[in-house]
């Protein structure tokens, strides 16, 4: 394979920048996330690529959810920030505002524009990653605004 013809593809796919959320037993994790997909209209489901080794992934095994909250452009800092692994930045969640959801206990950024709560139905080995089916059982939308991507955001990779 031409590693470098493959590398410019897949970076030319789209991605939104979004913040998945799992909590369980007082435990939290929020992680920058891109792979993420709307994946079925009836019932609404979305499927998610989550790092085995990341705590986001021991999280939503343990609690079979999360939530998906959806960056707003201005938010290039806050996609950084948790971008870090937990294990480098153990701190990274530090004065972040969130709510559990009503459906699922979710963590809901409380500064991002939306979010959808999500149960999982579903996963798959992907990799280093798996991949989670999940359906969507509740929505809201925090604010205003235009959502910020992977590629206005200059990141290469994050998920």
């Amino acid at each position: 394979m031409d590693e470098a013809a493959k590398k410019t593809v897949l970076r030319w796919f789209t991605y939104g920048l979004h913040v998945v959320a799992a909590a369980h037993d007082g435990e939290l994790a929020l992680m920058t996330a891109n792979f993420i997909t709307q994946s079925s209209f009836e019932p609404p489901h979305v499927a998610l690529a989550v790092e085995v080794d990341s705590k986001t992934h021991r999280l939503i095994e343990a609690s079979r959810a999360f939530a998906v909250n959806v960056l707003s452009a201005d938010q290039r800092e806050l996609a950084g920030q948790l971008g870090r692994k937990s294990v480098k930045a153990p701190s990274k969640t530090e004065g972040i505002a969130w709510r559990p959801g009503a459906a699922t206990g979710a963590p809901i950024v409380e500064s991002c524009l939306g979010w959808i709560e999500c149960r999982v139905t579903g996963s798959l080995p992907s990799g280093d990653h798996t991949v989670y089916v999940a359906q969507v059982v509740e929505a809201g939308i925090n604010r205003e605004g235009a959502p910020l991507t992977l590629a206005e955001a200059g990141f290469r990779h994050s998920g």
